[in-house]
C-alpha cells in the first residue's frame, strides 16, 4: 500500500472510530455471558480507566497548545490510556472470549488510526514544540506543567459522553445477565420437572411389567413442562 493510501485509511479508521464503536458495541452486547462477579471486577477496572480519561480531559486544550499538565507529563496519549484500561474492564465484565476478541480488535485498529492521525496534525500545527515534548525536553518543563485539573475543561472536553455511556454499558450488562440467569435457571427447572415427569410415566408398575398409563393430571403436567420451556426460548430469543 503507498503511503497516500495509508494515509487515507488511517483517516477513515480516525473518523469513523465513534460509528465503528456502536457496530462492535452490538456484536459485544449480543455474545457477552456477564454475571454478577463479572461484571463487580470488571466495571470496577473501566471505572479506573474513565478516571484517566477524566483526569486527562480536565487537562487538555485541543487545537490551543501541546498540553504538557496532568497525565499528560507521563504520556502524550492518556485519553486512549484510559480508553484502553475501559476496554479490558469491559471484557472482563462481559465475561466472553470472543468479546475479549472483538474489544481488542476493536482498540488495536481504532486507536493505533487516531494516534497516528492526532500526531501528525499535532506536528503540522506546533511543529518543533510537540517533537521537543514527545522527546521529553523543553516542553515538560515548561510552566503549564503545573497546571491543575479544571472539571469546567473536562466539560467543554465533553468527557461526559464517556461516562454516560459507562453507565449505559453497566446497565445493558445488568439487563442481560438477569435475563440470561432467568433463562438457564427456568430451562434447568423445566428440565428437571420434564425428567420427573417422564420417570412416573414411564416407569414399570411393581406388580407387571407394563408402564403406568399417563393419567390426566401427569400428562397435564408434562404439557405445562414443555410450554415452559417454549417460553423460556421466546423469551431469549426476543432478548
Amino acid at each position: 500500500m503507498s503511503d497516500r493510501g495509508r494515509d487515507v485509511l488511517i483517516a477513515g479508521l480516525a473518523r469513523l472510530r465513534v460509528a465503528l464503536g456502536f457496530v462492535f458495541g452490538a456484536l459485544v452486547l449480543v455474545l457477552a455471558r456477564p454475571n454478577v462477579a463479572s461484571i463487580a471486577i470488571g466495571m470496577s477496572v473501566a471505572a479506573c480507566g474513565e478516571a484517566i480519561r477524566v483526569w486527562a480531559a480536565g487537562h487538555l486544550q485541543k487545537s490551543r497548545e501541546v498540553t504538557v499538565s496532568g497525565p499528560y507529563r507521563w504520556t502524550a496519549h492518556p485519553l486512549y490510556v484510559g480508553s484502553s484500561v475501559m476496554g479490558v474492564g469491559l471484557a472482563i465484565a462481559c465475561a466472553s472470549v470472543p468479546v475479549a476478541v472483538l474489544i481488542a480488535v476493536y482498540l488495536m485498529t481504532t486507536l493505533t488510526a487516531a494516534i497516528s492521525s492526532e500526531e501528525a496534525y499535532l506536528r503540522r500545527t506546533f511543529g518543533e514544540q510537540y517533537d521537543l515534548y514527545r522527546r521529553g525536553v523543553a516542553a515538560k518543563r515548561a510552566s503549564g506543567s503545573r497546571r491543575r485539573f479544571s472539571l469546567t475543561q473536562a466539560m467543554e472536553n465533553r468527557e461526559y459522553r464517556a461516562v454516560i455511556g459507562l453507565v449505559l454499558a453497566l446497565l445493558l450488562l445488568l439487563l442481560k445477565a438477569r435475563y440470561t440467569g432467568l433463562f438457564w435457571q427456568t430451562a434447568n427447572r423445566a428440565r428437571a420437572v420434564s425428567s420427573v415427569v417422564e420417570h412416573r410415566l414411564y416407569t414399570p408398575a411393581v406388580t407387571g411389567s407394563n408402564p403406568v398409563p399417563p393419567t390426566p393430571s401427569l400428562a397435564a403436567a408434562s404439557f405445562g413442562v414443555q410450554a415452559v420451556e417454549v417460553v423460556a426460548v421466546g423469551k431469549w430469543v426476543s432478548w
